[in-house]
């Protein structure tokens, strides 16, 4: 799998006119901060027109998340259909901002992994209060532990996943269509 650091990002974007930055994010993260001109296409979309995305893509791809981990998995799903030539940007978006790199921002809104930690830990902490009433509410802290660390280990998210689908985190929607059509005009 192949990733480069900001550094040679901006200067593959600033020299190859066929780059294109695609932000697997939600729409409310992306809508919150991106690179300039880049095409929004949430992973959660993605297996849903891979088909499409594999045969229409041309030029290099660049792939952006927040964090590195939402990209590198959509580059695995894209590389076992059948495209190479993605990249993923090492550090995602965290990495963009703090070198320096240009952005386009918009209304602030919390990252899927701020919602994450909060949904998490309100879970986790009313059951611990809840449990000084009625033990058994003890077992439901253990199970998004145990949801944590299955996390952590399989680099997935099954309650972020979750979070993706609700209104909050598709306000502003992407559209795909649109995001689809840039991608084919690259190459």
């Amino acid at each position: 799998m192949s990733s480069l650091d900001v550094a040679s990002a901006r200067h593959l974007i600033a020299n190859n006119p066929d780059t294109l930055v695609v932000d697997v994010r939600t729409p409310a993260e992306f809508g919150t901060a991106h690179i300039p001109e880049a095409v929004n296409l949430p992973l959660e979309q993605v297996d849903a027109h891979l088909r499409r995305i594999v045969d229409d893509a041309g030029g290099r791809m660049i792939l952006i998340c927040q964090g590195g981990s939402r990209a590198e998995r959509c580059q695995r799903l894209l590389a076992a259909a059948g495209l190479s030539g993605t990249t993923v940007l090492d550090g995602g978006m965290n990495a963009w901002a703090a070198a320096g790199g240009p952005v386009t921002r918009g209304a602030p809104r919390w990252a899927l992994e701020r919602q994450v930690r909060l949904v998490a830990g309100g879970i986790v902490l009313l059951a611990v209060v809840v449990s000084l009433w009625w033990s058994p509410a003890r077992f439901l802290a253990g199970l998004i532990g145990a949801g944590l660390a299955l996390a952590a280990v399989t680099d997935t998210c099954v309650m972020g996943l979750l979070l993706t689908k609700l209104p909050y985190n598709r306000r502003g929607g992407t559209d795909i269509e649109r995001s689809l059509a840039r991608l084919s005009r690259r190459g």
